[in-house]
């Protein structure tokens, strides 16, 4: 912050006017204001009257601590609130996401009630057991601390990443062979690892998917162990929204591998809502009731009139 140097000037301020006892009466009556600076001489005055010297800033190594207890609050807070890194543990994402790469996680909206969407890679925590068995690695007291501030994730939080498939209200299918089809549209996924299929090892559905839940799967297909191995469990494969943790939107780390998660276009393809897709039965339906309407009036009063 820049600031005025307020005391210095008051001490030039009473130097000034110390000299001026000493210089010739006619000097008494300069024209500009005694020192040619009634700024500075009213510093001076001041500095008199007070009687206090002006306090000087502290050392910087005195103000490290704050400096550094600022940090950490100020990074507590964006971890638990906006943003935070996970890290990358195995293949089942490949290619989108290689093991080791580390990605930030939008944990904002979630807390202003948005929802997974179809497409989105979502971090969530483990809804049923999926990782037992799985080891869980010591951390040491580096890590320890840099997970405490949001700098790298916690060895101990049992959480997956995986890509949205469909949401509450949308049937989701694959047949051996096939594509994986959201309400009846099939999906073209560039995203696949290369050489994979779309669900060959493990196909599934139709399943409908409740209210408040997702159905997620890894890029990897052969290699992820996602809801279609999960159909037994107490949730029988889907994820509660809100074990939700938030969407991946950008590899960070390494530098290299820097890129945004964007939602791939075919999510985007017309008729894949599941509201859309009853919406022309809906406007059917819609444009019918008047005519039915009419016609029972005209036969009341057919018969009212008989």
């Amino acid at each position: 912050m820049n600031v005025s140097d307020v005391a210095g000037g008051a001490r030039s301020g009473h130097g000034q006017s110390t000299e001026r006892l000493e210089q010739p009466a006619d000097a008494a009556f300069d024209p500009v204001g005694e020192t040619g600076d009634p700024d500075v001489l009213e510093g001076a005055r001041t500095s008199d009257r007070d009687g206090k010297e002006p306090r000087k800033p502290r050392p910087f190594w005195k103000e490290l601590p704050l400096l550094i207890g600022i940090a950490l609050i100020l990074a507590l807070l964006i971890k638990t609130f906006l943003v935070q890194a996970f890290s990358i543990p195995s293949d089942s994402m490949q290619n989108t996401l290689q093991r080791g790469d580390r990605v930030l996680v939008d944990k904002l909206t979630p807390w202003f009630g948005s929802e997974p969407e179809r497409g989105e890679v979502v971090v969530f925590h483990d809804p049923s057991g999926w990782l037992d068995g799985e080891p869980t690695p010591e951390p040491n007291a580096v890590q320890t601390f840099l997970s405490f501030i949001g700098l790298m994730p916690s060895s101990q939080e049992k959480d997956l990443i995986k890509r949205t498939m469909a949401v509450g209200g949308d049937t989701v299918s694959c047949k051996k062979g096939g594509p994986v089809e959201v309400n009846g549209k099939a999906l073209d996924e560039p995203y696949l690892f290369p050489g994979g299929t779309p669900c060959d090892d493990m196909p599934f559905g139709p399943f409908k998917v409740p209210d408040g839940k997702i159905w997620v799967m890894g890029d990897h297909r052969q290699d992820s162990s996602d809801s279609r191995y999960h159909t037994n469990d107490a949730n029988k494969g889907f994820v509660p929204v809100d074990e939700v943790v938030g969407r991946a939107v950008v590899v960070a780390w390494p530098i290299n591998r820097w890129a945004t998660l964007p939602v791939p276009d075919t999510f985007d393809q017309p008729g894949l809502s599941a509201a859309a897709a009853m919406a022309p039965g809906a406007i059917g339906i819609a444009g019918a009731l008047p005519i039915v309407i009419r016609r029972r009036r005209r036969l009341t009063s057919e018969r009212t009139a008989g």
